[in-house]
């Protein structure tokens, strides 16, 4: 879908998420307190939601939500994000998306 792939190419840390998602929040706010100020995108507020849902299953999403890419590629959804950050290898893939603190 045009809409997914154009948000995942020109931003360096997009979430697709829901509005009632505890792990969308999760993960979000972890990625702010790590110093990213990620895309949050909430598909269940556009009106192709559900095609998105379909798009990011077909990008090889375990979970439609939350759908986390950075730098382009998909990392995955919120078993990913943290096996990665207690693994110690988020934060180097986020690195250049990090503001200055």
């Amino acid at each position: 879908m045009e809409k997914i792939q154009s948000l995942i190419s020109h931003n360096g840390v997009v979430i697709f998420t829901k509005s009632t998602c505890c792990l969308c929040y999760a993960v979000t706010v972890l990625f702010q307190e790590l110093r990213v100020n990620p895309i949050v995108y909430e598909i269940d507020q556009d009106p192709e939601g559900r095609e998105m849902e379909k798009a990011l299953l077909k990008k090889g999403c375990s979970s439609p939500v939350p759908a986390v890419f950075i730098g382009g590629k998909l990392v995955g959804s919120t078993n990913e994000v943290m096996s990665l950050h207690l693994s110690g290898s988020l934060i180097p893939l986020l690195k250049p998306y990090q503001l200055l603190s």
